[in-house]
């Protein structure tokens, strides 16, 4: 999981058509402690639907639309759509899209399915509980974006796998997930700057996260071992990566 709340710059606004260096989270960072790949407890799922991502949410939605705005049709595949608020937001903004979610968790999707029944998106949206590792789409998708998935993964080369041959080539692709912290102790003022005032469940799934994600030296050595080195990353902030540009 990953939490943005206001903290006075707003949403992602740094352009990712070039490498941003103010936050660089180098090798000297603490060795990753995995977290479970699949969120299916019924509380913690429960505690994520009913988080305020918002303004993280519409911000990447933003970016996506910013980037690539000659892009006005075809399909979007969301890698861990989550409560599909997301896929929700990206058809609120570009009507022409279609989507496709893809979550592992079992509550998760039926709270998609219930958000997307709310927002009356059902014929725009198809959502699908699985295992991307166990994905198969015919034909493939024509974008593909993912928002704090990749920290969940043991493997990220199943990942960035999944982006390039899940996609069309030249599709569209923005990622973006958790940094992680240089020390333990890091993550915890991360938490408590920016969820002091969450749930206790949401506040350790924070914790959590930020030890199980990557360095940008890390996303940057396993796209360049995938050949997606095209891609470029951002570091925006002070916890968060992201990845843009179009696979071939």
């Amino acid at each position: 999981m990953t939490l943005n709340q206001n903290d006075g710059t707003g949403r992602i606004t740094c352009p990712v058509l070039m490498v941003q260096r103010r936050f660089w989270k180098g090798s000297g960072a603490m060795e990753r402690t995995l977290e479970p790949e699949v969120m299916d407890g019924e509380e913690q799922v429960r505690a994520y639907a009913h988080a305020d991502f918002a303004e993280e949410n519409q911000g990447f939605v933003d970016q996506f639309l910013d980037l690539y705005p000659d892009f006005q049709e075809g399909t979007v595949l969301d890698l861990g759509c989550g409560p599909a608020d997301i896929p929700i937001r990206l058809l609120r903004g570009r009507p022409t899209l279609h989507v496709t979610g893809v979550d592992a968790s079992g509550p998760m999707i039926q709270w998609a399915e219930e958000a997307m029944h709310r927002a009356g998106l059902q014929g725009r949206i198809r959502l699908i509980r699985q295992r991307f590792q166990e994905l198969r789409l015919d034909p493939p998708a024509d974008a593909v974006i993912s928002n704090s998935l990749a920290h969940h993964v043991p493997n990220p080369f199943q990942f960035w796998y999944a982006v390039k041959t899940l996609a069309k080539p030249a599709a569209p692709v923005l990622i973006m997930d958790l940094l992680r912290p240089d020390t333990e102790e890091d993550a915890q003022a991360l938490v408590d700057r920016y969820a002091a005032d969450e749930p206790d469940q949401l506040r350790q799934d924070f914790y959590h996260s930020l030890l199980s994600a990557f360095t940008e030296d890390e996303v940057a050595a396993h796209l360049a071992e995938m050949n997606l080195s095209r891609l470029l990353i951002d570091v925006p902030d002070d916890r968060h990566w992201v990845v843009s540009g179009r696979v071939y």
